[in-house]
């Protein structure tokens, strides 16, 4: 059985005790992606409202670059995503951040459901962010494009599929593996245990020195997810293919489809 790196200095997830120390320091910036009615009901005290439908209507580096700023992010900035969607959202506006070259984003490590049901300190106030200055250093080594797949898989690449289990079975990359996003939460957590993640992947025959591109359906949002957890547990070189299956099936490129998907055990183990 292969053997996945230990953890990386990068840090993937942050708990709600450490949040709160945070934000009493002032020494974070927390990014609250829930929609603007959920927010307005209560946040995190100290959050910006930034709704995932936000960053999808332009998600360019130059539009990202700007909201960045407008929330007075600038590259030395901690900042902190959570949402209440068992953190794919999140995941997807954390990748994004990623890309233009923010080095310090991490994810809350509960929903804010949780963050409620835990008694934990919730606000209706809307801060009012001093714009600051962020540069742009763009990770291209973290995308992954839809030209770019097959010629990876060929040199060993591992496509990792999130969506669920029928929904693969139904029609997937050629030559993927499926990781369902419902497999890399506990009950507890947006994310499993890293020991629990490292025997999940393993059993996927998936090593740390593995490439791996993750995707799902549409957006990025469940494989953004899914790039975190396998960031968590060290593999390093890890992309996100962001415009998924669904750009994937419009340029006509290959397909596999399992014959009598729904006949088939949907156990994902």
């Amino acid at each position: 059985m292969c053997c996945l790196s230990k953890e990386k200095t990068m840090r993937i997830t942050v708990d709600a005790d450490t949040l709160r120390s945070e934000i009493r320091d002032k020494s974070v910036r927390v990014l609250d992606i829930r929609k603007e009615d959920d927010y307005k009901q209560g946040h995190i005290p100290g959050a910006i409202n930034f709704p995932l439908s936000s960053l999808l209507s332009d998600d360019s580096p130059e539009k990202t670059l700007q909201h960045a700023e407008s929330f007075g992010i600038d590259d030395e900035t901690p900042v902190v995503v959570y949402d209440d969607t068992f953190g794919a959202l999140a995941s997807r506006v954390a990748w994004t951040l990623q890309y233009i070259g923010h080095e310090e984003v991490s994810l809350l490590d509960i929903t804010y459901g949780s963050w409620k049901k835990l008694g934990l300190e919730t606000s209706l106030e809307s801060p009012n962010p001093v714009k600051k200055k962020h540069s742009m250093k763009l990770q291209p080594q973290i995308l992954a494009t839809a030209d770019y797949l097959m010629p990876a898989k060929e040199k060993g690449a591992v496509l990792v599929d999130n969506r669920e289990r029928l929904n693969f079975l139904e029609n997937h990359i050629p030559g993927a593996i499926n990781v369902p996003y419902r497999m890399l939460a506990s009950s507890q957590n947006i994310l499993r245990p890293k020991d629990d993640l490292r025997r999940l992947m393993q059993n996927r025959n998936l090593s740390s020195n593995s490439e791996v591109i993750t995707y799902c359906g549409s957006v990025g949002t469940l494989s953004g997810l899914g790039y975190y957890a396998l960031k968590s547990i060290g593999i390093p070189n890890v992309k996100l293919y962001v415009r998924s299956f669904k750009e994937w099936k419009s340029l006509e490129k290959p397909i596999e489809k399992q014959k009598d998907a729904n006949y088939w055990d949907l156990s994902a183990e």
